[in-house]
């Protein structure tokens, strides 16, 4: 049979969104938030997808997984709203498909300008080595 696979899904929200939604643009966190919800159930996230408004049968969403071992999560139906072009469509496709689709639902996180200027320093310097550490 083999473990369960969790694929994580996050929003690839652009940078200039920063100010007005600043959980959507920050995926680390998003990812991290998946991450700590599959630890709890005693899984591991196998895979990370950053996507934005992508379709629900895409071949990206869907390679290698496997029907009643694998599962979707996303920290919240809002950050399933920006990744993908319908939840509605995806939920039905996962369905079809027999994979589990969950959602974290925990509070997203406060941001202060201190956190925002890291996510900020983090995006804009992605291939200058700098972490957001």
């Amino acid at each position: 049979m083999g473990p369960v696979r969790v694929t994580a899904i996050a929003s690839l929200t652009p940078l200039e969104e920063l100010d007005q939604d600043p959980f959507l643009v920050d995926s680390r966190s998003q990812h991290a938030m998946c991450a700590r919800w599959a630890a709890e159930r005693g899984w591991a996230v196998s895979r990370e997808l950053l996507v934005r408004g992508l379709r629900p049968d895409h071949d990206a969403l869907w390679d290698g997984v496997r029907p009643g071992r694998d599962l979707f999560v996303a920290p919240s139906r809002r950050v399933l709203e920006s990744a993908l072009a319908s939840v509605e469509e995806f939920t039905e496709e996962c369905a079809r498909r027999g994979v589990r689709i969950e959602t974290v639902g925990h509070a997203e996180p406060a941001y202060d300008a201190a956190m925002k200027a890291c996510v900020h320093r983090r995006l804009s310097m992605p291939t200058a080595g700098y972490d957001g550490r």
